[in-house]
């Protein structure tokens, strides 16, 4: 089975999936494998559900009179039919990258796009080898165009995204202290992230830049095409302001507020708002784009709980993101506590860097100051120190928290969110 032989049944399917969990009818199935579990058993079944075609990695369970196709590898058929499937398309395709805030952003980028076209855009978190050509392959003929984000934790992934999504605009909302284990430290997170640059450069493509960013301004000077934003004679300007917690921008005398908290929600609303205008939205629109857009990822997210306030942002952490969330949080009024989760993926720098967000705590002087994980165990001599989320969650059962202010920050492994019914 080649893809070109492929791709006429590709059209004719509603979706591609790889969760058998989930198959539907008129689905294209791929039937990964994995060490204690082959999908491929049960490629019968789906078939007999109503699948339109099952690829699989393992010749014995191939049956072609059944569109049961077999491939040497599931994983490079789907990248290929992706890269297929994109020389196919002539939308406008954004990429973007980043340390912190990608999601959001993809979010907040959708959302205003969205207030004049069809946009299809990154489902959740499926950014890396797998989930960026399931987006590419649910680009639809009625969409206008995309959004696809791609994560990365070490050299060369982000060059072969770019590969198979081919973006025409592409943003690196920063470059953060994220992943450094497998970057090889900040260096190579810079060097890493770049790789969208690169990308972009040598294929002449659109380059949207925050000229405030030291980084992305001297990566990309004197580059064009280019959409910029932050500085006098960027293409836009947009100002900050902020209302009670929640951070948003002004343009031309108009006002847009978020429901996100943090001034570092500043640039990712830029971002946003700056494709629109360059797309001929108007801001008017922009602002209602911004202001109706809700979190509800656990990223940046404000909610009431009785009469306290809960700050959620416990889907990742690194340093450059803990550093920004805890004197975000400093500014509420009222008592505040903190709990926050191990970073991981930190490698020879991890104790330092947990020993500085922990010094930084302190020195903010929060009410409290709880810690979840081995990594801020080690560095917290304090009695709550609190080896994971079960240990934590029997100590709340007979502490409650008093502070009107509780921000849980921490890495996404760590699970934070867990602990909310009992607070």
């Amino acid at each position: 089975m080649n893809i070109e032989q492929f791709y006429p049944l590709f059209l004719q399917a509603d979706r591609v999936t790889i969760d058998s969990r989930k198959i539907a009818r008129n689905d294209l199935f791929f039937a990964f494998s994995g060490e204690n579990f082959n999908a491929a058993t049960l490629a019968e079944k789906a078939i007999d559900d109503g699948v339109l075609a099952v690829i699989v990695e393992q010749s014995e369970f191939e049956n072609k009179d059944k569109n049961i196709f077999y491939v040497p590898s599931t994983l490079e058929f789907l990248q290929q039919l992706a890269m297929y499937h994109r020389d196919q398309l002539s939308i406008p395709i954004i990429g973007l990258t980043g340390s912190n805030g990608k999601t959001t952003t993809k979010e907040l980028i959708h959302a205003v796009l969205s207030e004049k076209f069809n946009v299809q855009y990154t489902s959740g978190n499926l950014n890396n080898h797998i989930g960026v050509p399931l987006t590419i392959l649910s680009i639809k003929p009625e969409h206008e165009m995309a959004v696809i984000e791609m994560g990365a934790n070490h050299q060369k992934e982000i060059e072969f995204l770019c590969t198979i999504s081919r973006p025409d605009f592409g943003y690196i909302t920063n470059f953060g202290k994220a992943h450094l284990e497998g970057f090889g430290g900040f260096e190579g997170v810079i060097k890493g992230k770049s790789e969208l640059y690169d990308y972009l450069k040598i294929n002449h493509r659109t380059i949207i830049v925050n000229e405030n960013d030291p980084i992305q301004a001297e990566k990309t000077e004197n580059y064009s095409p280019k959409i910029s934003f932050g500085k006098e004679g960027a293409d836009y300007n947009f100002e900050p302001f902020s209302e009670e917690h929640f951070v948003g921008l002004m343009y031309n005398g108009v006002k847009a507020v978020s429901k996100l908290t943090g001034e570092y929600n500043f640039t990712n609303l830029c971002a946003a708002a700056s494709l629109g205008l360059h797309f001929g939205i108007g801001f008017e629109k922009i602002k209602h784009a911004i202001e109706q857009y809700t979190p509800t990822n656990m990223r940046s997210q404000v909610v009431k709980k009785g009469d306290r306030t809960l700050v959620l942002d416990t889907y990742n952490a690194n340093p450059s993101s803990m550093i920004a969330s805890l004197n975000n949080f400093v500014t509420f009024e009222g008592s505040k506590t903190i709990i926050i989760g191990d970073m991981l993926e930190l490698g020879v720098e991890s104790e330092k860097e947990h020993q500085s967000i922990l010094k930084l705590a302190q020195e903010l002087s929060f009410d409290q100051i709880i810690t979840v994980g081995k990594h801020f165990k080690a560095v917290n001599l304090s009695n709550l120190a609190f080896e994971n989320t079960a240990a934590l969650t029997e100590y709340l059962k007979q502490h409650a928290i008093s502070s009107e202010n509780i921000l849980l920050k921490g890495s996404r492994g760590v699970a934070l969110e867990k602990i909310i019914d009992f607070i």
